[in-house]
């Protein structure tokens, strides 16, 4: 007997280890399968910025791309161009937080009313297809005539660009709940209100949450394009972007470009953290692809 007990115990601690030998071994697959394929696409296209900056352009041409290696010394290694870019971005952010905060609140709204009532999503549809129809550039001078030239208008050009997709995705899901469950809360009497809180809003989150996703991204764009047209106020990154290209300052204007992706997809990025954290326990989005 006094034998027995250590081989089982050895047989228990290697099984464990050997589990945990297996899951390590599966996590580091996930994560080599989420981060080789963008880290050699990558390499890749450096590769071609490197062939596109030596090797076609010449020296007196060179400042239309320069290498990376100058972007990344002037563009990020230079302290007083990254506090530049900083303090922009952050203008910009401000803008975006408040265009997209006030779209997320007219979107959802609107698309609520308009899964209540025909009569209303009839009414409504057409002109929110055709504020996303109507380009920018157009109705700047309007929008400068009404809000002025300053942080006003810039919040107003986000709300227009990232309006949209919100509204559209909020109202595919609400009414997009099944319809069995609809004819179940018919049978129990189940009111307007009762419906929307129980069925088709929690029904909607995902669509709701894709529609998020993307006016987030677009928000961002929003700010950018309303710091060109509006120029007033605080320098946001728009401004910056046009001031370097106005310079020819090559690797300062790459090098907010980067900064300006990098926010956008950060912000992309942050709400499909929240998504996965409100609905990832519930919602399942169909099969894995290889």
């Amino acid at each position: 007997m006094s034998n027995r007990k250590p081989a089982k115990s050895r047989a228990l601690s290697s099984t464990r280890e050997d589990s945990k030998h297996l899951v390590t071994r599966s996590s580091v697959k996930n994560v080599a399968r989420k981060l080789l394929p963008p880290i050699l696409l990558g390499i890749v296209l450096i590769g071609i910025w490197y062939y596109v900056s030596y090797g076609i352009l010449d020296g007196t041409r060179r400042f239309l791309l320069r290498p990376p290696h100058q972007v990344l010394s002037v563009g990020f290694l230079d302290w007083d161009n990254v506090l530049d870019m900083l303090e922009a971005l952050w203008s910009s952010a401000k803008v975006a937080i408040i265009g997209f905060s006030i779209a997320a609140m007219i979107g959802i709204g609107l698309a609520v009313l308009m899964s209540q009532s025909k009569l209303i999503e009839r009414a409504v549809f057409p002109y929110a297809v055709s504020l996303q129809a109507v380009p920018i550039l157009a109705i700047v001078p309007l929008i400068g005539f009404w809000f002025g030239y300053g942080m006003k208008s810039r919040v107003v050009v986000c709300v227009i660009i990232s309006l949209f997709p919100i509204l559209v995705n909020s109202l595919f899901g609400l009414l997009s709940a099944d319809r069995g469950l609809h004819d179940l809360l018919t049978l129990n009497h189940a009111g307007r209100w009762s419906r929307l809180r129980r069925l088709t809003f929690p029904a909607a989150l995902p669509a709701i949450f894709a529609g998020v996703r993307i006016s987030a991204g677009l928000s961002v764009v929003g700010a950018i394009v309303g710091d060109f047209f509006f120029g007033r106020g605080d320098r946001g990154i728009g401004q910056l972007l046009q001031l370097y290209a106005n310079q020819l300052q090559g690797e300062e204007l790459i090098a907010a470009i980067m900064v300006s992706s990098a926010f956008g997809v950060s912000v992309f990025l942050l709400f499909g953290w929240i998504q996965e954290r409100a609905i990832g326990d519930w919602y399942e989005t169909g099969a894995e692809r290889p």
